[in-house]
């Protein structure tokens, strides 16, 4: 049985392939192999287009899977690992209606600090949320 991981990360995306019943890694990839763009039309911003992300994940796939001579239906389980707090907005039909804002993007703060504030610090704290300024529901607010 064979294991697929994949690593959406904000500069690539990395796809690796793992033997479940030895746990030896068979295969690593990355895509593309230079980063992928971080848009900051405006100071403090940072986006992504997700359907970028979508056409790395498949070349990174398939080339994994070509390098290591695996066939789609070897595949027993898939295990995802994304950029944390980053917000995908997406239409009914599932298709993005704007780029990603990513974890690194700062434009919400105020928001996240308003709602920290709001909240209570010590609610927040004995709640484990943090100061939310980077959080997704912060860019959510601000969209």
């Amino acid at each position: 049985m064979r294991l697929l991981g994949l690593d959406i990360g904000s500069s690539s995306i990395k796809a690796a392939l793992v033997d479940a019943a030895t746990g030896k890694t068979l295969g690593a990839v990355q895509a593309p192999e230079r980063e992928m763009d971080i848009l900051a039309p405006y100071p403090d911003w940072a986006e992504q287009d997700p359907r970028v992300w979508w056409q790395n994940t498949c070349a990174a796939v398939q080339q994994l899977l070509h390098q290591t001579q695996t066939g789609p239906a070897d595949v027993a389980a898939i295990g995802i690992s994304y950029q944390m707090h980053g917000l995908v907005a997406l239409d009914a039909a599932g298709d993005p209606v704007r780029p990603s804002i990513i974890w690194c993007d700062s434009r919400a703060v105020p928001v996240g600090d308003k709602a920290f504030r709001d909240l209570g610090e010590e609610h927040c704290l004995s709640h484990y949320l943090n100061s939310p300024g980077n959080f997704t529901a912060s860019k959510l607010k601000w969209v």
